[in-house]
């Protein structure tokens, strides 16, 4: 059974799906609070064939419902209204969005407030899975679900049921209740004389050893190598946009504290007013933490530091061209394209293929002696990251791809459609490469021209570029490309791995920015009428 998650805001709203039987949570994207929302909505539920969903309901400190608890409420009864049939759940939550941050500054450099939403809702999907049971989900709880009316009849049958049981207590089973009671209270009287007070005792104990210990975590790793002047300065890198947390686990993992935890503790008691700045800096072991957050809150002016994006979508010639832009010469970006590289993701790679697809998108920081090498390094070491945390090889290898295979469709998905689609348009495609139907995507076609003619000065119009001999042209060859077109994003990589659960046969996008989906010809050609005057007419 699948399921839907919603974290609703005001402004926009996050979705997450899972499966009752995987029971992982996976962010899907986000609408904007437009008017438009209730369609979307619709659409992915229709599209996960479920008409069953989880709402975060914010609480405060205290766990009382807020005002934007009644918001959400609203927003339930509105959407029983517009999904005849909608069955709905409340997970409580607080401080879900600053969860979803630190997870996104942990994997990722540069992300959008919408992804947050999206993180956010997987987070309170995820947790109402934990809570309850698969059953649960299909059979009527007595947790708090919403109805047209607002009633919550579970709820009330448990206080009558309860309020039943007390009354039908007979007067003898009352005095054992009570003569129970006393025994209780002596035994507490023990436990607390022979048990508690020598507890009590030993935690106070351990309380003064841990404060020695944690306040020893904050010395220097070498205290010989200050006092001596000997320590050797390390590199090291705040990249921006950073967590505490992250830059502690970074520090530790560098040998320049002794204790991430430690260290972040006493930021958050001690320091919270202090904000580390990003960029890179020349740190030794003989520094105490608080020498070394004196110098991160500093900051540094380095004019040896540039700072370089790869955006997800971006394939090498925009790359290319970005590297040339900062005087790096052409032959070694080329040369560097082709080289070899001690990854084992690479390996399965056709014999001469360029680092297409394998580049993820992400912003980091250089020295400006840094080789183009050094620099494609570190993008690779980002996506053997993404390949390793989310078992991409794995899950690619059971749709029947290889991983540069899975990869290569993930970067025709990633220029196809917005994350939220693109677990559609991916089974679109592995639908017609199970069927032996060709792709037909234009997004090859036009990759295809890009090689051979960037500057449309032979294929003039789309009929003649259609017609272009290029194993990339997926409108005149069956099966994949022969490589992939762009670097694909954490969204399309997932979509391959775990495609939409319907069986459609084309889609386009339409002039209104949305989503046409059809099993027929006869019926993409009426969308194409209907939605696409303007946009299937555009060049490629």
């Amino acid at each position: 059974m699948r399921v839907i998650g919603l974290d609703v805001g005001e402004k926009r709203i996050g979705v997450a799906k899972a499966d009752s039987s995987t029971r992982i949570a996976v962010p899907v994207g986000f609408y904007t609070v437009d008017g438009s929302e209730w369609q979307k909505i619709a659409r992915i539920a229709n599209i996960n064939s479920t008409n069953f969903f989880v709402l975060g309901l914010p609480r405060s400190n205290e766990g009382n419902e807020t005002k934007q608890s009644l918001y959400v409420r609203n927003f339930a009864k509105m959407l029983i209204e517009k999904i005849p049939g909608a069955r709905i759940k409340f997970q409580d939550e607080s401080f879900t969005s600053v969860e979803a941050e630190e997870r996104l500054k942990s994997r990722k450099r540069n992300y959008e407030k919408g992804e947050i939403d999206a993180e956010a809702a997987a987070i309170i999907l995820q947790d109402f899975l934990e809570r309850i049971t698969a059953g649960d989900m299909i059979e009527e709880t007595e947790e708090e679900e919403v109805s047209p009316t607002g009633v919550v009849d579970s709820v009330k049958t448990v206080v009558t049921d309860a309020r039943d049981n007390v009354t039908n207590l007979t007067k003898k089973e009352a005095d054992k209740v009570k003569l129970n009671t006393k025994k209780a209270k002596s035994k507490l009287k023990t436990v607390l004389g022979f048990v508690v007070l020598p507890l009590f005792i030993l935690v106070l104990i351990g309380g003064i050893g841990g404060f020695i210990w944690a306040k020893s975590m904050l010395t220097p790793v070498d205290g010989n190598c200050a006092e001596n002047n000997t320590c050797e300065e390390v590199k090291f890198l705040v990249s921006d946009g950073e967590s505490k947390a992250v830059i502690a686990n970074n520090l530790e993992q560098n040998g320049l504290i002794k204790n991430a935890f430690v260290f972040k503790t006493y930021m958050q008691i001690f320091r919270s007013d202090v904000n580390l700045k990003s960029g890179n800096y020349l740190l030794n072991k003989g520094m105490s933490a608080d020498d070394i957050i004196e110098k991160l809150a500093k900051g540094v002016d380095d004019e040896n530091i540039f700072t370089f994006t790869i955006l997800p979508g971006e394939n090498i010639f925009d790359i290319k061209k970005k590297l040339m832009d900062l005087h790096y010469l052409e032959e070694d970006i080329d040369a560097a394209l082709v080289a070899d590289y001690d990854f084992d993701f690479l390996k399965d790679r056709p014999a001469g293929a360029t680092l297409e697809g394998y580049l993820y998108g992400e912003t980091h920081e250089f020295y400006k002696d840094a080789t183009v090498r050094d620099i494609f390094e570190k993008y690779l070491e980002g996506m053997a990251e993404v390949i390793t945390q989310n078992d991409l090889k794995t899950k690619y290898e059971a749709m029947g791809l290889s991983l540069f295979e899975g990869i290569t469709l993930a970067s025709i998905v990633q220029k196809e459609a917005s994350s939220p689609e693109q677990p559609t348009v991916a089974q679109v495609f592995l639908t017609r490469l199970n069927n032996g139907i060709p792709l037909g995507s234009d997004v090859t076609v036009s990759y295809a021209v890009d090689k051979v003619d960037p500057f449309r000065e032979t294929y003039t119009d789309n009929q003649s570029a259609l017609t272009i001999d290029s194993c990339y042209n997926t409108r005149a060859h069956g099966g994949l490309p022969c490589g992939p077109i762009s670097n694909p994003g954490l969204s399309a990589l997932l979509a391959v791995a775990e495609p939409s659960d319907t069986s459609y046969l084309y889609f386009l996008t339409g002039d209104d920015g949305l989503m046409y989906y059809s099993y027929t010809e006869s019926e993409h050609i009426q969308n194409i009428y209907s939605h696409c005057q303007k946009l299937c007419n555009v060049s490629l």
